[in-house]
């Protein structure tokens, strides 16, 4: 087969921009002379995250409907035209074999210019609710691959719909013998609980109050609080903590080190995006998980849901999180059979080989 030339669209958030670098990743690696172009919505994340990733990226002129008028709802009908008629002319020049969208503005125009050019079309949803972008894309696109079970109700007009799972980054798949290494580099005692709060690379402003409230509360129970601030709240954290004076309190803007933090967690407080969840069961940490409110369509309550029903994690909604945050994570670090009880539930819905099985959608695609 010929290298093929690919166009992976979407983006807006971490959620939609991790699995789409992931899925360009493998079929780099599956096909390494491989064309690569991203199509982004200028102005958003993946206009600066996707070339940090080594890729190049076109962006289009769009937004998302908001749901209350504003200006820019009166502006999207001509950002629509605008993208609609820039994705057809992408796609002349660029002439790909596939289109990949992985959910978010700019993947709508750029895929429904696809269908029309009649180029093979797949797109991937990450969350249990899809956003309107991929409910409406999923009529007409040849593959939908989801990043969770009972997603058929709402595509049940997809021609072809597969259960992949959500690609991760592959060096959370193995935490054996990371954990001593762990202590070390995040200065931990090993003899005590540790709490690990991630709140996405943004922060969660709700959670960081909460824990600022809370952290007097940490200390005297003995518990070790390993904190993933977000830019906004780094000075605020690092300053409470200094102010406190404890070993046990370790605030940072960002963890990179992603898999140390899970080796070594005993409790995770997170919100729910989809790359969270799916990162958590492959993990099999207990979790405490705070959905953020304003995510579309309430999706984080939907993949927070997902566990819950399945007694795999704990629930704690925004606007209770300052008088229930710290009672829910007491509670697990103080029992130890529902700890270990949402571990072995939050295992059995994890997918590991994700990227795998949506190479094997793609390759069927490019193949036909």
């Amino acid at each position: 087969m010929k290298s093929p030339k690919v166009i992976v669209s979407g983006g807006g958030t971490g959620g939609h921009i991790f699995p789409a670098v992931a899925i360009a990743n493998a079929i780099k690696l599956k096909y390494p002379d491989a064309n690569i172009l991203f199509v982004g919505a200028k102005g958003r994340m993946e206009m600066e995250k996707v070339p940090k990733a080594g890729f190049s990226i076109e962006g289009l002129w769009i937004t998302g409907i908001q749901r209350k008028l504003t200006l820019s709802n009166l502006s999207f009908p001509f950002k629509l035209i605008s993208s609609l008629w820039k994705s057809r002319k992408i796609i002349k020049r660029f002439q790909p074999d596939i289109c990949i969208g992985v959910g978010g503005f700019a993947s709508g125009p750029l895929l429904k210019a696809a269908t029309w050019a009649k180029v093979p079309t797949l797109i991937h949803e990450s969350n249990s609710y899809p956003g309107i972008t991929n409910k409406l894309l999923g009529k007409t696109v040849s593959t939908v691959c989801v990043g969770f079970q009972g997603m058929e109700k709402f595509f049940s007009k997809s021609k072809n719909l597969v259960i992949t799972g959500n690609p991760v980054r592959q060096e959370i798949l193995n935490l054996e013998g990371k954990r001593q290494i762990a202590l070390e580099k995040f200065c931990l005692n090993g003899n005590k609980p540790i709490v690990l709060s991630i709140g996405g690379s943004q922060g969660a402003r709700s959670i960081n109050y909460a824990l600022d409230a809370d952290l007097e509360r940490f200390v005297d129970k003995g518990y070790q609080l390993l904190w993933q601030t977000g830019k906004f709240y780094t000075k605020e954290s690092q300053s409470r903590v200094q102010e406190i004076g404890s070993d046990l309190l370790h605030a940072h803007e960002f963890i990179y080190a992603m898999d140390l933090a899970y080796a070594v967690a005993d409790v995770v407080v997170s919100r729910s995006g989809a790359m969270s969840v799916t990162e958590l069961s492959l993990v099999g940490k207990p979790c405490v998980l705070v959905p953020f409110p304003n995510a579309a369509e309430d999706h984080q309550t939907a993949n927070a849901m997902t566990l819950v029903k399945n007694n795999a994690g704990i629930l704690v909604k925004d606007l209770e999180v300052q008088e229930k945050l710290f009672h829910a994570v007491d509670n697990l670090l103080s029992d130890e059979v529902k700890r270990e009880t949402l571990k072995r539930n939050i295992q059995k819905l994890k997918i590991e080989n994700a990227t795998d099985l949506i190479m094997v959608e793609v390759d069927k695609l490019l193949k036909n």
